[in-house]
């Protein structure tokens, strides 16, 4: 039985969908006005794994991950300029040119970080017509006013009816305390009312008609719209990182309570965050590092490049409601790891099978699954097969004999748990790094090492290990001669 921890109920919960063998997942995707960071990367990899293991479960899930297009504010969702518009404005683009071109490199980023694409992925700019609807309803219901043609949610009126903060912990005085004065605010009745609708200014590029005025939706609002018209009025989970938890997702679970009348999520799920060296990751700290930095290791803070392959191990050894402090140097460390699971995994493929087994290989499947089925605990799952790989190096070195059947089963589950749950690509960690180039060269000098060890010549054997160490090869002797990687 799969438990996930609900923030909501603030318990795990067994997971029991509404409509099984159907799930709806939801997740807040990127806003597209920049490019994505480290921060982007960790819900993107929590959910793809959430998304591959209901799928092997059996269940039929439709994914939807949205884009937020419509501009997402320099202040909150309710003040300031449209950062879309505002670069659009710089650049002399297109608001959509802003949008699309970073819409692509997030897909770009992604697909290196093994991120499944979602089943659908609506655009909050297509979508203009559902959230004028939704707002419809919820001044229909009398949880919104209209004032000079921008209409705000009445969130005193509505916790009078329903809990305005029962997500986040938070009350009305809490609220009251924690709102920063913004232009603009003398039009609401109370400084934690938020924009459902905004009125363009003059100089707004992106805006729509509405009843109330040319405009635009809140940032709030496109997730209630969108969501339930892709995962219907009620459906199982919603997911994205603990910052969204407020003053997002506390104002979807009001406006979608305001306009029909009940919550619309079963299940909340929340990531937690990343630090970087013991601090939020931010502009104003300095220390704001993107994926294409990471890739190319051009930040003062990384020691050298980094593939997505390398920060989705590293987000996944550490269990999902955990935080995750980054440096360089735990970076570095991920990637080693990643190199003794990608050498276990290959050498685990060329294993061959003998009459019966001498080691104990029995029971993987079922510790991985349990791990998983204990709130996604991935942390749990690499570290038993990080512990079967004993037995993969014991019968590789010619130290121990698996059985056909056995081995069959070791196959299966590591391909299983590392390739199609995890979503590690082994192959394309091994064979991405284009070592054809140097296989002749290296394997000649690595054979004269073989041939000088036979002679007892320890000088030239330990200077030629040396060399190619230094380069940047890592070799390791075997029962049939020896390994290396770059």
């Amino acid at each position: 039985m799969l438990y996930l921890y609900n923030t909501l109920a603030r318990t795990k919960q067994p997971f029991q969908p509404l409509n099984a063998p159907h799930v709806g997942l939801y997740v807040c995707g990127p806003t597209v006005y920049g490019d994505a960071h480290l921060g982007h990367a960790r819900p993107a990899i929590t959910f793809d794994v959430l998304f591959r293991y209901l799928t092997y479960l059996g269940y039929k899930v439709r994914y939807v991950r949205n884009i937020t297009d419509v501009g997402h504010l320099e202040h909150d969702a309710d003040e300031g300029e449209d950062k879309i518009a505002k670069k659009a404005r710089l650049e002399q683009l297109e608001p959509m040119e802003v949008v699309q071109y970073y819409t692509n490199r997030y897909h770009r980023d992604m697909e290196a970080l093994g991120v499944l694409p979602p089943s659908i992925e609506p655009h909050a700019s297509g979508h203009i017509i559902e959230q004028i609807a939704f707002i419809q309803k919820i001044l229909d219901h009398g949880y919104a006013y209209v004032v000079n043609g921008s209409v705000y949610f009445d969130v005193e009126k509505y916790s009078a009816d329903y809990h305005y903060g029962k997500l986040s912990g938070r009350n009305l005085n809490d609220i009251v305390t924690e709102t920063r004065e913004l232009d603009g605010q003398a039009e609401k009745r109370h400084s934690y009312d938020f924009a459902l609708w905004k009125k363009a200014s003059p100089e707004h590029i992106m805006h729509w008609p509405s009843p109330w005025s040319e405009g635009f939706p809140g940032w709030h609002m496109e997730c209630s719209a969108m969501g339930t018209k892709y995962l219907g009025e009620q459906f199982d989970i919603h997911g994205g990182g603990m910052d969204l938890m407020f003053p997002h997702h506390e104002a979807e679970i009001a406006q979608s309570c305001a306009a029909l009348g009940h919550d619309t999520v079963r299940y909340w799920m929340h990531n937690n965050m990343i630090t970087i060296n013991g601090k939020k990751m931010g502009k104003s700290y300095n220390n704001f590092i993107t994926l294409e930095q990471f890739y190319t290791g051009n930040h003062p803070l990384l020691s050298k490049p980094f593939s997505g392959m390398v920060i989705r191990f590293f987000i996944l050894m550490a269990h999902y409601r955990s935080t995750v402090d980054f440096s360089s140097e735990a970076l570095e460390a991920a990637e080693k790891g990643l190199q003794r699971l990608i050498e276990a995994y290959n050498r685990l493929m060329k294993l061959k099978a003998s009459d019966a087994s001498t080691v104990d290989v029995k029971g993987l499947r079922e510790q991985c699954a349990e791990a998983m089925d204990d709130d996604l605990n991935t942390q749990l799952v690499i570290a038993a097969l990080f512990d079967s790989a004993k037995a993969i190096n014991t019968v590789y070195d010619g130290k121990g004999t698996i059985s056909a059947e056995d081995l069959s089963e070791l196959q299966d589950v590591w391909k299983t748990f590392v390739v199609d749950i995890l979503g590690l690509r082994m192959e394309e960690a091994v064979e991405g790094a284009n070592l054809e180039p140097y296989k002749g060269a290296v394997d000649l000098l690595l054979n004269m090492r073989l041939e000088a060890k036979r002679n007892k010549q320890w000088e030239v054997s330990d200077h030629i290990r040396n060399e190619l160490t230094a380069l940047g090869f890592s070799i390791k002797d075997s029962k049939d001669g020896f390994e290396w990687t770059l």
